[in-house]
């Protein structure tokens, strides 16, 4: 009984010190101090997209090399062995995912 308790009033004071905090955000955006934040929030975005794609790239690299090697092989493999690639594809759209939320919230 004492562990949910405790719990409990962990989970408050953190979500309650989460919402001070964004109050004390919206303070400091409109007294106009927010140049760091938004030149730090570009980089981030740009930091998301940039190691993803990155990330992405090479991994489409790898699969699609030994999905062709597969293929040349054995040609039945072909439906198999190409959706992988396009789940490596996929980490480009998280990052650019990531980047919205970023900029946008």
């Amino acid at each position: 009984m004492k562990r949910k308790v405790l719990v409990v009033f962990t989970l408050l004071l953190v979500l309650g010190a989460a919402v001070f905090a964004q109050e004390a955000a919206h303070a400091e955006e409109a007294a106009g101090e927010t140049a760091w934040g938004s030149g730090l929030k570009y980089i981030a975005a740009a930091l998301a997209v940039g190691l993803s794609c990155l990330a992405g790239g090479i991994a489409v690299g790898r699969v699609g090399a030994a999905a062709m090697g597969a293929i040349s092989e054995n040609p039945d493999l072909s439906g198999k062995a190409m959706p992988y690639a396009g789940l490596a594809e996929g980490i480009c759209l998280w990052g650019f995912l990531v980047a919205l939320l970023i900029l946008f919230l």
